[in-house]
């Protein structure tokens, strides 16, 4: 079974892009090592996470990097460079109805393309620190948009749906934001642990 795990820097995670194995630091590679440990040898795992991308990115990448591997998992994580791009000097972020429209066109093309693949949509997230503080009403608005048109892509095309923002949320009671994600958008070590817990329940609930 062919797992592929897709999205931007959180997922990317300093994956090699010469050696397949190296999935990088992040879930990615902490999903391998757990379900790669509990079903030995039933899995190929593949990470083609690229840091930076929006949903736009993604669907740029749709041949290569996901129907042409035509893997039988595909989980995606994609949504908050979409807000955080539009706050560059040349401002380059997805509205909210876009990226619905985007990630709509998406899964439908790829379950099009690939009729028994299963899909796992995880949804965006965002905690206050260092990188999002000073915008963070704009944050705090427009990320929850995402997430509410990841949520009804997944369910209007059958994908299984992950929240995660509740969960970093309910996090921050036992220590600071910036423990779980760094800068209020990357995971720690921590925060990638918490998303590969949530990813192998999504897995065993398929």
């Amino acid at each position: 079974m062919k797992i592929l795990f897709q999205g931007d820097s959180i997922t990317d995670a300093g994956r090699s892009r010469e050696n397949e194995y190296n999935l990088g630091y992040g879930y990615p590679s902490l999903v391998k090592a757990c379900l790669g440990y509990e079903e030995a040898g039933k899995h190929t795992f593949l990470n083609k996470g690229v840091s930076g991308n929006r949903v736009t990115d993604l669907y740029a990448r749709i041949k290569t990097d996901i129907i042409n591997l035509k893997p039988d998992i595909l989980s995606i994580l994609i949504g908050v460079n979409d807000v955080w791009h539009e706050l560059k000097e040349s401002p380059c972020g997805v509205s909210a109805e876009k990226y619905y429209t985007i990630y709509s066109m998406l899964i439908k093309e790829i379950k099009d393309a690939l009729p028994d693949i299963k899909i796992i949509i995880f949804e965006p997230f965002v905690l206050k620190a260092a990188a999002t503080e000073e915008n963070w009403e704009y944050f705090a608005n427009e990320v929850p948009k995402r997430a509410f048109y990841a949520k009804k892509v997944a369910e209007e095309n059958g994908c299984k749906f992950v929240p995660l923002q509740e969960g970093f949320d309910k996090l921050c009671e036992r220590a600071e934001a910036s423990y779980w994600l760094m800068d209020g958008v990357h995971p720690s070590s921590m925060g990638h642990e918490y998303i590969k817990n949530e990813w192998i329940k999504a897995y065993n609930s398929l």
